[in-house]
């Protein structure tokens, strides 16, 4: 695929370097850049530019979301110079010029599902939104999925990394517009979460629990990618933003309280019963009891959020004065769009009291 690597690496992943060290071994020429939070548009920029100055014909992302989403984005613009010809939001929104060029994926992290998506998220400061780079030829060259390289997660990286898994496969299976051959994915991942977190989360050695999820985490990549979100990832995406929060995190303390609100809007207005079924399946596939309650999946996943211990938004700085900016851009948010029935101004603004309480 190319003989000149530009690699991103998460700082925090021992494998990483691992890796780079057997790659230059090889004989392959290496630049690494190392990836610290969510990638900004400077840092990729920043990237792409050294790629070019050292003539790398390819990237390749080690470690979490952020670590892919780098290699994917200086994928594309080794091939395409001007960022902001492409991106979304913030820039002219324009398809890419000319193909990217490949880039290898290697998660280390059971959670984005970046390694099946053609879409880099990127932090535009100076508009304080996250915003993508898409093209279908941004998908990765090769993706190489092996659970002994999520082995030594801390737990809260395994717990808000799975969470986000989690959202990915939930919101895509009851959305507005669902996808037959996702729901496949879906169900099948929920399920392998469901069984699976709670022991990677209490015992990290446990490789059958990293396999399921690392592939429950593949799967939710499809899904999001090939159906629609729903109001987690319409609130989660401008918080992002507007505050420190990771991803995750926000997925995480988010999801059970958009299914529980979710549900209420429903039930109180006229709507298909399609969807409550699909919820219920959600609880059925979590819980593993086939009697369950539709009411049980969004009281199965807040027993995770809790007995995992991830942190309240407000820790990141999301107070209440925030909460009408970011409403009104939740309403915008191209995720919004797939969310199974829509929420009142009212309903969203309870969703981050509620987050707050529990």
């Amino acid at each position: 695929m190319g003989s000149r690597v530009l690699a991103a690496v998460d700082q925090h992943t021992a494998a990483a370097m691992d890796l780079v060290n057997q790659m230059e071994r090889l004989g392959l020429g290496i630049e690494v850049v190392e990836v610290s939070g969510e990638p900004s548009t400077v840092f990729v920029e920043e990237a792409a530019s050294l790629a070019r100055t050292r003539r790398c014909d390819l990237a390749v992302g080690i470690g979490g979301g952020s670590a892919m989403d780098t290699a994917k984005a200086v994928a594309a613009l080794l091939s395409n110079d001007d960022l902001f010809e492409y991106l979304e939001t913030v820039g002219k929104d324009r398809p890419l010029a000319r193909p990217a060029a490949s880039w290898i994926a290697v998660p280390t992290t059971a959670g984005t599902g970046a390694e099946a998506t053609s879409n880099a998220v990127l932090f535009s400061p100076e508009q304080q939104v996250k915003v993508s780079l898409r093209h279908p030829s941004m998908l990765a060259s090769l993706a190489l999925i092996d659970p002994e390289l999520t082995l030594p997660l801390p737990p809260g990286i395994t717990a808000s990394s799975g969470l986000d898994a989690l959202t990915q496969l939930i919101e895509p299976f009851v959305c507005s517009k669902p996808n037959a051959i996702i729901d496949t994915l879906c169900r099948d991942g929920i399920k392998r979460i469901g069984f699976s977190l709670p022991r990677a989360f209490h015992d990290g050695s446990d490789l059958k629990a990293r396999e399921n999820m690392m592939l429950a985490a593949l799967f939710s990549g499809m899904a999001l990618a090939n159906a629609k979100l729903g109001a987690v990832h319409g609130i989660a995406g401008p918080l992002g933003g507007m505050t420190a929060v990771p991803h995750g995190v926000a997925c995480a303390r988010l999801l059970p309280i958009v299914m529980e609100i979710n549900l209420d809007a429903m039930r109180s207005r006229t709507h298909d019963s399609s969807t409550l079924t699909r919820y219920q399946e959600v609880a059925v596939l979590l819980s593993g009891n086939p009697n369950a309650p539709v009411d049980d999946g969004y009281a199965f996943v807040r027993r995770l959020v809790t007995g995992m211990c991830i942190p309240k938004l407000s820790r990141f700085g999301l107070t209440p004065e925030l909460f009408p900016s970011l409403i009104e851009k939740a309403k915008k948010a191209n995720s919004m769009k797939g969310n199974p029935v829509e929420l009142t101004n009212g309903e969203l603004r309870r969703i981050l009291e509620m987050e707050e309480e529990y």
